[in-house]
Formats: structure tokens, sequence, C-alpha cells
């Protein structure tokens, strides 16, 4: 694995334990293709972009994300082994990356407000879970107005959002990979 552009182009990210699932470097590519595209259409770049990026595992992504300009990234893990790769990662890309050791499950929303989420749950993880963390997103504030959140799952899994507040814009499958592309609705947002 290696971060792909930014100011950290090139260099080679340590992988976690094996029991975990890393974004491969091409399902990255295409998402960060896609994004840098929302990026400059929808929030005038990546400078002011807070990034969280949930079940992070190596921290590819939030750490991509920085390496591309993001102003933070937030990211979640809570296996022990995970968080010292994470850790390595963090302070090779970008020291000021916000490691937060804990169960993006139960974690209380803090740090935002986030324009980019990125949720990477093991695939096994049941789907109403997936959309309780969306939801709790919403409800404790931690999204910005026009937030894109990317959501990784299995492409046998359903949609990733919550039934009210939530609005799909596409999915995209690499081989067993989807990702899920969505935006809370702007009056979510802002009834939280």
């Amino acid at each position: 694995m290696r971060i792909i552009a930014g100011h950290a182009g090139g260099r080679r990210l340590a992988a976690p334990p094996t029991s975990t699932r890393p974004t491969t470097d091409r399902v990255r590519e295409a998402l960060f293709s896609s994004l840098d595209s929302f990026a400059r259409d929808h929030w005038g770049g990546w400078e002011d972009v807070l990034v969280l990026d949930a079940f992070a595992g190596s921290g590819a992504v939030g750490l991509e994300a920085m390496s591309r300009g993001a102003r933070g990234a937030t990211l979640i893990e809570r296996d022990r082994r995970c968080l010292s790769v994470l850790r390595a990662n963090a302070d090779a890309v970008d020291p000021r990356a916000r490691i937060v050791a804990a169960d993006a499950l139960t974690w209380h929303p803090e740090g935002g407000p986030f324009s980019f989420v990125y949720v990477d749950p093991p695939y096994d993880l049941p789907d109403d879970q997936v959309r309780s963390f969306l939801a709790s997103l919403v409800a404790g504030g931690a999204l910005a107005p026009g937030a894109l959140a990317v959501v990784e799952r299995s492409v046998r899994a359903q949609a990733p959002w919550p039934d009210d507040g939530w609005v799909h814009i596409r999915k995209r499958d690499y081989g067993d990979t989807a990702l899920w592309y969505g935006q809370p609705t702007l009056e979510a947002v802002e009834e939280a």
C-alpha cells in the first residue's frame, strides 16, 4: 500500500494485521479520482475539509486525503494491533492526523464538522449497524452542510443509508468491493 498523490505521494504504508481488509490501491485511486472532482466542485478544494475515517485500519484513506491537502483527519480504530500501524503511518505521512482508539459504533462524535466521511466496517457487520452509525453522525452534529459519505461494503450488502435524512448518489463496484456514495440532507444537518 502507498499514498497515491499529494505531498506524501509514493510513500509506502505499513499494512495492518491479516485480520483486516485494507482498501486496495486500485479502489483508493478510483475513490480519490471522484473525490478530487467533488472537492473542487463542492468544497472549493481540499484545504478546508475535515475528514472522518471510521474503522480506519491502516489509515490509508484519511491519510491520502491529508496528503492531498485536507485540513485534518480523525481516524477511528479499536483494534490494538491496527493502532500501532495506524500511528506509524500517520507519523510518516502527516502527524497532524488525530487518532482515536475507540469503537466507531459507540464513539461520541467530536472534532467536526466533517465534510468527508469514509466508513469501512468489517464486511460481516450487519447493515442496520452501519445505518445506525451514519444516523448517529447526523444526530450528533458531526457533519458539515454538503458533507459526503462513502461507505465501503461487500457488493452483496444492502444500501447503507438510514431511511430518513440521507440521499443516495451512486454505487460503484470493484470486484467484491462496493463503494456507496451518499449525503445527508441539508435539512437533517441543520436540525442536528
